[in-house]
C-alpha cells in the first residue's frame, strides 16, 4: 500500500498535472500549479464505483478510536464524516461514559463501549478481533489523556501495524506520539495530521529545536524523512503534506473559521480516502 503523499503523487502523475518544481533541494508539487478541475478528477478516480454485484463492507469499514466522558462530539465528526463520504460501515470505539451519547447523535454509527482503563489486556483482545474487519483506522479524536487510555492506545498501533491497516492519527493521538515518536517510526501506512502547534510539538521532540515558520516545507519534509517516511499533514493556511520523499502543498483556498471539529472531519474523510486511494492503485482503475 502506498502513503498519502505516495498516492497523491501517483495520481497528479497519471494525471497529467504538472511535474514537482525544485526549490533549492527539495522537490515539491503545488495543488494551486494546477487546474481545479483536473485535481477534482483525480480525486474522482479514487471513489469506488457502485455496482449490483457488491456486498455490505466492500466500500470501506473505518474503524475510530476516541471518545470520553468530556469529548463526544470529535469521534461522531470522524466517524460521520467517513460515513457520509461513502463509508459503508462506521464504528466508533469510545469508553462507557461516552457511548450512549455517540449512539443519541446518529443511528448510523455502530458504537462500542469498549475503552476501559481497568481491563486493558481484554479490551485490547477485543479491539485486535474487531480490527481483522476494518479497512483504516483512525485514531485520537476526543480520545482524552488518561494514563491508562493512552497504553491502550499504545496497543491500537501496534495491532494496526501487525494487520498493516493504515492508521490517521489526530488530536490525542497526536499528543501520544510527541512523547513517543518511536510508536509510528517507520510505519510507511501511518498519516499524522497535526495543525502548526501539534507540528511544532513534534518536531521539537523529535530534533531538540523548533521548527522554523518560514521554511515549513523544509520541516514538514524533514520530520517525515527522519521519522521513517510516514506521511505527515500539516495543516494550515497552506497545508503540506510530505513522505520524507515528495511533498505536495495544498494552498487552496477553504473557511476562515476555525471552529473544533473541522479537523476530525479530515481525520475521519482522509480514513474513507486512503482506503479508497489503495484500492484504485492496486486493481489499476484509477485515471
Amino acid at each position: 500500500m502506498l502513503s498519502v503523499a505516495g498516492w497523491l503523487m501517483y495520481a497528479l502523475n497519471r494525471s497529467r498535472l504538472v511535474a514537482p518544481v525544485s526549490f533549492g533541494c527539495h522537490r515539491y508539487t503545488s495543488a494551486a500549479q494546477s487546474a481545479p478541475n483536473i485535481l477534482i478528477d483525480m480525486v474522482k478516480s479514487f471513489i469506488p464505483p457502485l455496482t449490483y454485484d457488491q456486498h455490505k463492507g466492500q466500500s470501506g469499514r473505518v474503524a475510530v478510536f476516541g471518545g470520553c466522558q468530556e469529548y463526544t462530539g470529535a469521534p461522531y465528526f470522524a466517524a460521520i464524516s467517513a460515513l457520509k463520504l461513502g463509508a459503508d460501515l462506521s464504528h466508533v470505539f469510545c469508553t462507557q461514559e461516552a457511548a450512549t451519547v455517540i449512539k443519541s447523535y446518529s443511528p448510523e454509527l455502530i458504537v462500542h463501549p469498549i475503552i476501559n482503563s481497568d481491563k486493558l489486556s481484554t479490551t485490547s483482545e477485543e479491539t485486535s478481533t474487531w480490527l481483522e474487519r476494518m479497512h483504516a483506522v483512525i485514531l485520537g479524536p476526543g480520545l482524552g489523556r488518561d494514563i491508562n487510555t493512552l497504553k491502550y492506545a499504545e496497543a491500537i498501533i501496534e495491532i494496526a501495524k501487525e494487520k498493516c491497516l493504515p492508521i490517521i492519527i489526530d488530536a490525542d493521538g497526536l499528543f501520544l506520539i510527541t512523547q513517543k515518536p518511536e510508536l509510528v517510526k517507520g510505519y510507511k501506512h501511518a498519516i499524522l495530521t497535526p495543525n502548526v502547534a501539534e507540528f511544532s510539538r513534534l518536531y521539537e521532540k523529535v530534533f531538540g529545536k523548533k521548527p522554523r515558520e518560514e521554511e515549513p516545507v523544509v520541516c514538514v519534509k524533514s520530520l517525515a524523512e527522519r521519522l521513517g517516511n510516514i506521511t505527515i499533514v500539516q495543516k494550515g493556511f497552506s497545508d503540506v503534506m510530505s513522505d520524507g520523499d515528495k511533498v505536495l502543498v495544498c494552498y487552496g483556498e477553504g473557511s476562515p473559521r476555525r471552529c473544533g471539529g473541522q479537523g476530525d472531519l479530515l481525520s475521519g474523510s482522509m480514513g474513507i480516502f486512503t482506503h479508497w486511494s489503495h484500492m484504485a492503485v492496486e486493481s489499476g482503475n484509477s485515471k
